[in-house]
């Protein structure tokens, strides 16, 4: 989970995560080249008398600057869209779990399991444990096999929430009436948080979202305990 006065991302729980992090830092050294040049250019403009006919009227300075910003942009786009096809690519999800927004809260159902099915809502302050995370926690985790892809479906009840977990590289809007769907794997045990990252009233800072990624056999165990329940 994000740390105070951290700059950067949250670290990488999922492949997925690990590419936009890494483009972030290769965008981010082009942005910095680029500002540097600039700088350099605008100081030496206002400092020095550039009188000199062949920088004032050059075509090589001209075909200098006009290839050279669209191949930066190219070195730019191709990693983009490498990355957003990844993110779209769903092959052979080992999980399907649909996570419906509500107001104000998140249900979760295992549609792969007859009677697997749970409302996920935040704890209260008063209700906290030592340990566990102010307006963070939630009564029920989504719990997922670590290292399987999982496909989650999200879709609205009543208004427009967003379900996002950063370290895992997710975030996909729920609309009523429409199902969106995404794809992540795991890559390590652990526990993620999220918020609801759209604006959908007032208790929108109030519905956490909290992904617990355990080993295969301990899944296994936590859904057998669900549904015996259920």
């Amino acid at each position: 989970m994000a740390q105070p006065s951290q700059l950067g991302f949250q670290d990488a729980a999922s492949p997925v995560m690990e590419e936009m992090i890494h483009f972030h830092d290769h965008a981010l050294m082009i942005v910095f080249l680029i500002s540097t040049l600039v700088l350099y250019i605008i100081v030496a403009m206002v400092s020095t008398n550039l009188t000199n006919t062949y920088i004032l009227d050059s075509q090589e300075i001209e075909i200098v600057w006009t290839i050279l910003p669209a191949v930066i942009l190219i070195l730019i786009a191709l990693p983009s869209l490498r990355i957003l096809y990844l993110m779209d690519e769903i092959n052979d999800p080992h999980l399907t779990i649909k996570a419906v927004g509500h107001q104000w809260y998140w249900s979760y159902e295992y549609t792969d399991y007859e009677d697997l099915g749970f409302d996920s809502y935040m704890i209260p302050t008063q209700d906290l444990t030592p340990g566990q995370f102010r307006l963070l926690e939630a009564d029920h985790r989504m719990v997922i096999p670590m290292e399987s892809p999982i496909r989650v479906l999200v879709t609205a009840e009543d208004v427009l929430h967003s379900w996002a977990v950063p370290s895992l590289g997710v975030k996909m809007d729920a609309v009523p009436g429409r199902l969106n769907q995404m794809a992540f794997i795991a890559a390590r045990p652990g526990v993620f948080f999220g918020q609801c990252s759209e604006i959908c009233g007032a208790n929108h800072s109030f519905m956490p979202i909290v992904v617990e990624a355990v080993p295969l056999q301990q899944f296994e165990k936590w859904s057998s305990m669900m549904l015996q329940e259920a």
